[in-house]
């Protein structure tokens, strides 16, 4: 039984919180103490995942687990990476080491979290859990036979939409989340988008990534009356805009047939509809298939004089936009956009000494293919990930969304 230690206790590790309990062969053990650790501690040990005590400092916390999962937010990425190598040079002995998605800010920065995860020295494993949604992941396998014969996908569409993201400080901030809807979800969308084009049998990182065109929007939260639900509650999102709306193409080259594949990413925080929306289709010669996290097969109504009473929205689903009417029902929220499935295969590797399906470096792959994005942008061009040169920009390549500069870019 593997131990997990949590670094960060916010929304995304709640969700992998649920997640684990459909996961055999590891507890969770510990928990740094942060804001909402012990409300997150007090969850686990109800639902009997295991002791998550809570530890004051990153040092004690890898002395007391076998894997430490950095869950904390974008802008402590690379000081959290140092805090666990520090504690590795002290003695904690690890047995493995999760990085949730995005792997960091931009390029320089993932590389720097990749140097220091080499001096940590242990199996890693990059956190992205659409790859391992089961509609995806039984599409494949039901088209497997048809895709050898026919050959593999030249097209995907992918979409992560929801009406905007919690109230969360950072996160309305450019500056330590990274960007806006593109890099909160885009990151998401690319991966899965290219992982459907991936021949079978092959690496998620198989495919050369040749250029990215993409259109940046902020439509929804400049507006009456978001932008004061934000200004309410201390965010003035005005002075650094971000991106509320991505829209964005990804042209891939097959190193062995020599085929292009195109990946066409929408991403939004704009979507005024049942809460968060998965939407994924894929199409080969002669075959193709989809994916609606909003296609369930339960709903729940509630009335007017009812929903005084009803105690969480979200629990109907993430980003849920109304406590009233018919609304959509996901009865497994964790399992459906592929939380545990991501765990299993972690899990599964690190008992055997070995990384995840999806590493660090494929982290860094899909930051670099985040940030062509928000260059493309900028430049309004299409940038050439062949281009040496281009490649050289983007190593040390801060977007000025990133820099809070927002304002000059976006209407």
């Amino acid at each position: 039984m593997l131990k997990a230690g949590f670094i960060g206790a916010g929304f995304v590790a709640d969700f992998h919180r649920k997640a684990l309990q459909a996961v055999r062969g590891v507890e969770l053990a510990g928990i740094l103490r942060r804001s909402n650790a012990e409300q997150l501690a007090a969850s686990a040990r109800s639902d009997g995942l295991g002791e998550a005590v809570l530890y004051d400092s990153i040092a004690d916390l890898c002395q007391a687990v076998d894997v430490v999962c950095v869950f904390c937010p974008n802008f402590s990425r690379v000081e959290t990476f140092e805090a666990i190598r520090d504690a590795v040079k002290a003695g904690a002995e690890l047995k493995g080491l999760i990085c949730e998605k995005p792997l960091a800010r931009n390029v320089a920065e993932a590389d720097t979290v990749l140097r220091l995860a080499d001096e940590i020295d242990v199996p890693v494993a990059y956190f992205e859990n659409n790859l391992f949604m089961p509609p995806i992941t039984g599409a494949r396998a039901q088209l497997k036979s048809v895709e050898a014969t026919m050959g593999p996908a030249h097209l995907s569409r992918t979409a992560e939409e929801h009406a905007g993201p919690f109230i969360t400080y950072w996160f309305w901030d450019p500056t330590l989340q990274g960007g806006g809807v593109w890099n909160d979800m885009g990151c998401h969308s690319i991966a899965v988008g290219m992982y459907m084009l991936t021949p079978d049998g092959n690496p998620p990182s198989y495919l050369e990534p040749v250029s990215v065109n993409a259109e940046l929007s902020l439509l929804k939260w400049n507006k009456e009356p978001w932008a004061g639900t934000l200004r309410e509650n201390g965010i003035n999102f005005l002075e650094k805009p971000a991106e509320d709306y991505a829209n964005v193409s990804i042209k891939f080259r097959d190193p062995q047939r020599e085929t292009i594949s195109v990946c066409q990413a929408t991403n939004s925080w704009m979507f005024d509809a049942s809460g968060l929306r998965l939407s994924m289709e894929t199409f080969g010669p002669g075959y193709s298939y989809s994916c609606n996290s909003l296609n369930s097969p339960g709903e729940v109504f509630i009335g007017d004089k009812a929903s005084a009473s009803i105690e969480d929205s979200v629990l109907a689903v993430e980003n849920a936009q109304s406590t009233r009417g018919r609304m959509v029902l996901q009865p497994n929220e964790p399992d459906l956009y592929g939380y545990v499935g991501e765990w299993r295969n972690a899990i599964g590797a690190f008992e055997k000494g070995e990384n995840a399906l999806l590493d660090l470096h494929y982290g860094r792959l899909i930051t670099l293919i985040t940030m062509a994005g928000y260059l493309s942008h900028e430049q309004k061009r299409t940038v050439d990930l062949t281009d040496p040169e281009t490649l050289k920009t983007l190593s040390d390549y801060v977007p000025l969304i990133q820099q809070g500069r927002g304002a000059e870019l976006l209407p």
